[in-house]
Order: structure tokens, then sequence, then C-alpha cells
């Protein structure tokens, strides 16, 4: 294995970032594997490995994208225990000098098919910008999947929009999550055509745009978010989710510049701080030099079926020396083949990921063996 002395030196907490860039985390929670509850039917977390793991981002200078889909939102991670974790997590980042982050705020409490009406959801909604705002917290507004159901047209999710809009305290983000990443969500804006949803998304933003900070897709199409960012309103952020094309996007091309709020920066955060302080400082071969490697490990953890790629992000974590075990819930670590984890490990290596890559291979080479796959 190569050794790795570049990105995991000491770096004093929130040294910030001399661009106008910002970059979220979308953070993942740490399973508490010795819980005696059923994993699948009632998930436990460890709050204090969870809590070390944002300790470690907000220590590197990031802010942490909270209770999103990298945290197994939907997949695993119900609302009562999001609750949980937004409520902890904003409780953490305020007894920490310079902590940030924002919560993800959906309808995911609705069952399948209890929404029978647009007054169902936004109820859902306000339930959970509610939370988050009693906390202290900043919302960043989901996908919905009851919402994508009950839709009949783009009018449906102007109005949704339109309301919540309307009520909340401070500026929000919104995200788009493509269906690479959830089926449930095909079609959504009203319309299954992407150039045609992206309009009334651009209706919603430039209706409100006194009450968003900015806007997240994640659409895996760097065309269209390009597209999308010179469209915005000069005062909203462009937050890209493109875990394929984020060196280029963050880079910009000389007028508009996207944002990151990714999944991908969980593993690779260290790497996402050194370069951007080279962007920063003009070093454009620099930043190309630190996070290029990067975008072959992303691109395998996020291939399709897409959603399943926070078993790679938890899978590193472990392989780091983050957590202790590499379990998940809802036991989400099946999702991916041994092989496809030997890849994430080998990628990471080149990427120079590893604080400790004596350990690292110590800890594939026990995957590997209680997997069946002898040297």
């Amino acid at each position: 294995m190569k050794q790795n002395f570049t990105f995991f030196i000491h770096r004093p907490h929130f040294r910030g970032f001399t661009r106008q860039s910002t970059a979220f985390a979308a953070a993942h929670v740490v399973a508490d594997q010795l819980a005696l509850s059923n994993p699948w039917q009632d998930p436990a977390i460890d709050w204090e490995a969870t809590f070390a793991f944002r300790r470690h981002l907000w220590g590197l200078g990031l802010k942490v994208a909270e209770a999103m889909d990298t945290s197994q939102r939907g997949t695993g991670l119900d609302w009562p225990l999001a609750a949980e974790l937004i409520r902890r997590s904003i409780g953490e980042a305020k007894s920490i000098p310079g902590a940030d982050l924002a919560c993800g705020a959906g309808t995911d409490q609705l069952a399948p098919g209890q929404a029978k009406s647009l007054e169902d959801v936004i109820a859902a909604y306000e339930e959970q910008i509610a939370h988050i705002e009693a906390c202290g917290g900043r919302p960043i507004i989901m996908a919905s999947r009851a919402l994508c159901r009950l839709s009949r047209s783009a009018d449906d999710f102007l109005f949704v929009y339109d309301r919540l809009l309307s009520a909340v305290r401070e500026k929000v983000i919104l995200h788009w999550l493509g269906e690479m990443f959830d089926p449930e969500l095909v079609g959504y804006w009203g319309n299954h055509d992407i150039d045609i949803a992206m309009s009334t998304l651009l209706d919603v933003l430039k209706a409100h745009v006194a009450k968003v900070d900015g806007v997240k897709i994640s659409l895996l199409d760097r065309g269209r978010e390009e597209y999308l960012r010179k469209q915005l309103p000069a005062t909203l952020k462009l937050y890209t989710g493109d875990d394929f094309n984020y060196v280029e996007l963050i880079e910009g091309d000389g007028e508009h510049v996207s944002h990151g709020l990714l999944g991908i920066f969980d593993p690779i955060a260290p790497a996402v701080v050194v370069a951007l302080d080279r962007l920063a400082a003009g070093d454009n071969a620099g930043y190309h030099a630190i996070l290029d490697p990067t975008v072959a490990l992303s691109r395998k953890m996020f291939e399709a079926p897409t959603r399943f790629y926070k078993a790679g992000v938890v899978f590193l974590a472990w392989i780091a020396g983050h957590q202790t075990h590499f379990r998940m819930i809802g036991g989400m670590e099946s999702a991916r083949s041994i092989l496809h984890y030997a890849e994430l490990f080998r990628l990471a290596d080149q990427a120079r990921l590893y604080p400790d890559p004596e350990q690292a291979a110590w800890r594939m080479r026990q995957f590997c063996a209680v997997n069946g796959v002898l040297q």
C-alpha cells in the first residue's frame, strides 16, 4: 500500500476557505451493533461514534448536512430516529465553536399510501421543519415520495412549495434528488422531462428568492447543472450533488461555480479540505492533483444501483478507522458485493485516503477472511 502523509495532518479547527465556497458533507450514521433490538425493525444508532465522526468533519472545517440520504434516510433511518439525530446533532454543534450544519426535512413519517391529499403532505413537511427550527437548526427541504405519488401536475408542486417557503423562518436549501438515488422520485416537479421539471423548479426559486439560500440537485448530469446555475437568481447558490462531476463543477467555468453538498465528501473529507485550500489560493493544478484521484472511487461507489452507495461510505469509514465495525442499520452492508468493496478499498488507497495504511490493510484482510476470501 502507498504511504500517505499528505491529507491527514493536524489541521486547526474551522480554518475557512478564502474563496466564496461552501462545502457540506452529507454524513453517515454509525449503527449500534450491540443493541438488542432487531436491526431491520428497530434500528439503533451508536451516538458517540456517530458524533465523533461529525466532530471529525467539523474539525476539518466542513459543514454537515444532517439526516440526509447518506444517513440512510428512508432506507433504514425512520423519522423518529432522524428527529432524535437532528436534535442531538444540533445540540452537539452548539457545543463546538464554529460548527455548522443544516438538516433534512421531508415527509417520511407518512407510510406509503397514508397521504390522501396535498394538505397531508404539507402537514408532514411542516412537522419536520418545525422540529428542526425548534431545535435551532436550518432545514434542507428534501424531495417527498408522498408528493411525487399524489401530484397530478407541476401546479401541485408549486402549491406545496409555495406554502412551505412562505412559512419558513430563515433561508432554506431545496433538494432535488434524482430517480437514480431514489426510484420513487421519478417525475419530480411534475414532469418526466428533466428540462421541463427544471423550469418548474426555477419558478419556485424565483418566487421565493428571499427564503432560499440555494438548491442542491443530484442528477449526475453536469450539463444540466451548469445550465441551471446560470439561470439562478444571483443571490442563490447551486449546491452540487453530482458525485461523478464534482471536481469540475466546484472549480467552475470562470463565471459560475457550484458549491458542494455531497455524500462523497464523507469518505474523502480531508482531501476535499486541502483541495479547496489550493483552489482558494488559485492553485487549480494542485486542486486537481488532490481531487482527481477521488473521482474513480466516487464513480465506483455511486455506480448503479446508485441508492446503495451508502454501504460504500460506511465501509470506508470502518476501513479508515473512524468506527470499530462494518454494520449498518437495516443490514445495508449486504447491499454491495465483496468485489465491489475490494475495488473501493483499492481506489481509496490510490487516492491516499487512509490515515493508517497498515490498519486499513489489516481490516481489509479480516473482511476478506470473514467472507471466505483467503489469500
